[in-house]
């Protein structure tokens, strides 16, 4: 019976993945965007492994995570799959910073200097540097992470001096808004900083906004990674959550 219940996750999964990369694909052409020129992370968040090893087996690569201890352990669970890329997209608390600088491929949600630095301190000289976004906090609101527009060249600068960590884009959580117009107006900032960082960094490449609430509005603004999760994996189960 359990093996039955997991053939069916798989294959539910598998159709799910289909659906939103389909309908990733009918944006970009909507809005005028190159074919393949949006990823898809799938935000993998208090899913069991074998969720994650049906989304690997249907073609999926980066997986999205937002809780340190439960990332680094999917880490080890599935270092079988070699090819697996590890994006943490959650707050940082900076004692824990060693386990992602230890483990991650991409980090989202720089969003101070003391954690850069901690990442780039800690990050082991055999890997790559690490790949990293700074968060941006474009709603003004008090209780988002992220830096402000005003702030972000400076963390630019930082970033940038920093020998482990590379500077790839941008990342944004926007509080909800009421209509697609909405939504796109208080992106369009964003994306326009992102646009004037590229053009002085061929490496600054990843703009990181979009979740299943707002894909159309964030492929319209110039999104390159869009983060779906209950779309692809269902409901999340948040017990025993803080």
């Amino acid at each position: 019976m359990a093996i039955e219940v997991e053939n069916i996750e798989a294959k539910e999964i598998q159709a799910n993945l289909v659906r939103v990369s389909q309908q990733i694909d009918h944006l970009a052409q909507q809005y005028q965007r190159e074919s393949g020129s949006v990823r898809l992370l799938a935000v993998s968040k208090t899913k069991p492994l074998s969720a994650l090893e049906a989304a690997y087996h249907a073609g999926q690569r980066a997986f999205g995570e937002n809780y340190v201890q439960e990332a680094v352990d999917k880490y080890h669970a599935l270092t079988h799959l070699s090819d697996v890329e590890w994006h943490f997209i959650g707050p940082i608390q900076s004692n824990k910073s060693r386990l992602i600088a230890e483990t991650m491929h991409w980090v989202h949600s720089i969003d101070r200097e003391k954690i850069a630095r901690r990442l780039s301190e800690q990050r082991p000289t055999e890997l790559p540097p690490l790949n990293v976004c700074i968060q941006v906090n474009i709603s003004g609101e008090d209780t988002k992470a992220g830096v402000t527009l005003s702030e972000l060249n400076d963390m630019v600068a930082l970033v940038a001096e920093l020998p482990n960590l590379r500077l790839r884009g941008l990342m944004a959580i926007p509080a909800p808004q009421q209509s697609h117009e909405a939504q796109c107006a208080v992106y369009q900032p964003l994306a326009q900083a992102f646009v004037e960082l590229s053009k002085s960094d061929s490496m600054i490449d990843t703009l990181s906004i979009g979740m299943s609430g707002d894909l159309p509005a964030a492929i319209q603004a110039g999104s390159t990674m869009v983060r779906v999760g209950t779309a692809i994996f269902g409901e999340r189960d948040y017990s025993g959550r803080a």
